[in-house]
């Protein structure tokens, strides 16, 4: 794509709507909630508590990189396809699959999915002869790309159509530049008392959310892992997952008590998030965010702040960070460490809580905590695999891959065009085992043994290894002036680079590691 296109035109595909009474009340919206905004308290640095107004996806992406509707005089100009009333390229399109299930559109049926997912592909092809019929946008059709945004089961329709060929047309997968997912059931629904959604259960199609009716439609095997991407990239693929299930109020709040508490209320934390094969065909995970919204709702994780930085940097930033902690040791308390020379069995776990943000930004892009039920978990079994009593090494493979983000230049504050975010990585005390028996006597709930917020800035620089200049800093040593110069290295095949940032708490129990930081241009 040219690159005076740099902002594609996006679809944006709904959830599911389970009633009759649901399905009309989404059709009666034009937007289907991509317009709905929030009214949050907030406190101020005066020490006021004052109202913020989140105005919605929709209006922000007008606002602030000149998207417009299609919705001209009452009427839907892809729909419609008049030559004499344009489409832009930079324009939020809506996919109205449920107007086929109203009474007052359609025949007041809910199609299968698999219709919903046809749909889609026919949109984008329609859409594509829209664009491409305008002469102001200047593009040909084997240029144009679209972006897919979806909610909840959308993100399933949205993969049911990149994945399955029968469902769709080639040429229109082909079109498909980034798909961001809020809050999608990649791996299903389960609840408290019931594993897997049964699959006899076709009240309101609820059995789409079956493992194996989800197996079906998005053209994989009966017993393949429903949450594989195939047939599409699946590092172009974002995953932002809801961490608060308390503010989701549906059913009465029923639904939340039945999912439990790791999850948005309705999709469990495990189950938000896809993976796939890589270039090099080794697995590898799609980018993911955690935020503390739930489902939906005016709490919820469309229109919240978080979801909106994060869709604008994954759809339109230019570099994409990672960050994983390989640990090369943990120690034990003295006591402890003197039990297992004695030949006791001492077992332990942690668990590592990570909190990314961006420079200028008011929110976190990511945050993972053990009180939102979302810090990750490793036993140190894991982390050093083999038998009690000889040297272990650590095993990479399990080292806690600890965010991703998207960063813009574009967003800079500075006239240099760098781009910064930070880091707050905590390691909490462990819970350890001594012979099966819980081991408490030094024990202070919520006390860590590291605790690290660590400062990046990457500034553009055709002279510097990858084409960036990298500096980084702790904030206990020089409060917000990240100033050690990082060295970096080249990664292989991509054009990216890396750097390392030691990480290290000497006391006992106390940790050794490295902060490994990968940067990839992202396009």
């Amino acid at each position: 794509m040219p690159s005076k296109h740099p902002f594609h035109p996006i679809i944006y595909v709904r959830g599911f709507a389970a009633t009759q009474g649901e399905i009309e009340d989404t059709v009666a919206d034009p937007y289907m909630g991509f317009n709905i905004g929030s009214t949050k308290a907030r406190m101020v640095w005066t020490g006021e508590v004052k109202r913020f107004y989140f105005e919605s996806p929709l209006v922000r992406l007008m606002s602030e990189h000149d998207y417009d509707d299609v919705f001209v005089d009452g009427e839907d100009l892809v729909a419609a396809r008049d030559p004499n009333r344009p489409v832009p390229y930079r324009s939020v399109i809506i996919y109205r699959y449920y107007d086929e299930a109203s009474k007052d559109f359609g025949a007041g049926e809910t199609p299968p999915i698999e219709r919903f997912a046809s749909g889609l592909s026919k949109l984008v092809l329609g859409l594509r002869d829209c664009v491409c019929a305008n002469p102001a946008n200047d593009v040909a059709p084997q240029d144009f790309r679209v972006y897919l945004v979806a909610h909840s089961m959308g993100g399933l329709v949205c993969r049911a159509f990149l994945q399955n060929p029968n469902l769709g047309s080639a040429d229109a997968r082909a079109a498909v530049d980034k798909v961001f997912t809020y809050a999608t059931p990649h791996n299903g629904i389960d609840m408290r008392v019931v594993r897997n959604v049964p699959g006899w259960l076709s009240f309101g199609d609820v059995n789409n959310f079956n493992r194996k009716r989800m197996a079906g439609y998005l053209g994989l095997n009966q017993d393949d892992d429903v949450s594989v991407v195939r047939n599409f990239p699946p590092q172009r693929i974002f995953n932002l997952v809801g961490t608060n299930p308390r503010d989701y109020s549906a059913a009465g709040g029923v639904a939340a008590w039945a999912v439990g508490e790791a999850s948005d209320g309705l999709v469990r934390i495990e189950n938000a998030t896809t993976h796939g094969l890589g270039a090099d065909g080794k697995d590898v995970s799609s980018p993911r965010a955690f935020v503390n919204r739930s489902h939906s709702g005016h709490y919820g994780i469309v229109n919240s702040e978080e979801g909106y930085q994060n869709l604008v940097r994954f759809l339109f930033g230019r570099l994409r960070v990672d960050g994983i902690l390989d640990i090369d040791d943990i120690t034990l308390p003295a006591e402890l460490d003197e039990k297992r020379r004695n030949n006791k069995s001492v077992e332990a776990s942690y668990q590592f809580e990570v909190a990314a943000s961006i420079r200028a930004c008011q929110w976190q892009m990511t945050r993972r905590e053990v009180r939102e039920n979302s810090a990750i978990f490793r036993t140190y079994d894991e982390l050093f695999p083999g038998k009690p009593g000889t040297i272990r090494a650590p095993d990479r493979s399990k080292s806690p891959h600890l965010f991703s983000v998207f960063l813009d230049p574009s967003k800079s504050v500075k006239s240099s065009k760098s781009v910064s975010f930070a880091l707050d990585l905590k390691v909490l005390v462990p819970d350890y085992e001594v012979d099966g028996v819980l081991f408490m006597k030094h024990h202070y709930e919520g006390g860590c043994i590291l605790q690290k917020f660590v400062i990046v800035e990457v500034i553009p620089d055709k002279q510097a290894v990858g084409g960036w200049r990298v500096k980084y800093g702790y904030q206990t040593v020089n409060p917000g002036k990240p100033g050690i110069a990082a060295q970096t290295r080249l990664l292989d095949g991509d054009g990216g680079f890396a750097f390392d940032i030691p990480i290290e708490q000497k006391t006992r129990p106390g940790l050794t590691g490295t902060l490994r930081i990968e940067a990839r241009p992202w396009t």
